[in-house]
């Protein structure tokens, strides 16, 4: 298990748990403390994880690069799922989404690694931050 610890600015909203799929995918594992989420879509999806720039346009992980698909057997069937995001077979990074609803668009295209267990109402105040343009979170509006 891990956990997201969430924050608008400095107002605590919750915690998010949350289920590795270490049966099925596996690695070392890097954390994501101080990072922001720095796209939202309402009813689709909320993205995270880049590192180095904050907002999506640098990719680095434990391998130093791009790494490849492990496995698509868990599909993008509900709500709470995190999978990786690429830009073609085999380019994941650190960068995640989480799923705001089904999304069969995305299955065979992204690994699906981990599940919210408590904390679905934290996802849901992340998904309803106003954006911006480029589906942006705006700062200040929380």
């Amino acid at each position: 298990m891990v956990f997201f610890d969430v924050s608008f600015g400095s107002q605590e909203v919750g915690h998010m748990k949350i289920q590795l799929f270490v049966d099925i995918v596996d690695g070392i594992p890097i954390g994501y403390k101080g990072r922001t989420f720095h796209r939202i879509i309402k009813e689709f999806m909320i993205q995270g994880g880049d590192f180095v720039n904050g907002d999506v346009t640098r990719v680095t992980n434990i391998y130093q690069g791009p790494f490849a698909n492990e496995d698509f057997k868990i599909r993008h069937l509900a709500p709470g799922l995190l999978f990786m995001v690429n830009s073609g077979p085999s380019t994941n990074g650190c960068q995640f989404f989480i799923t705001c609803s089904k999304c069969n668009c995305l299955n065979w295209k992204h690994v699906v690694f981990r599940k919210i267990t408590d904390g679905l109402l934290v996802m849901r105040k992340i998904e309803n931050i106003p954006t911006g343009p480029n589906n942006k979170p705006k700062c200040g509006e929380m």
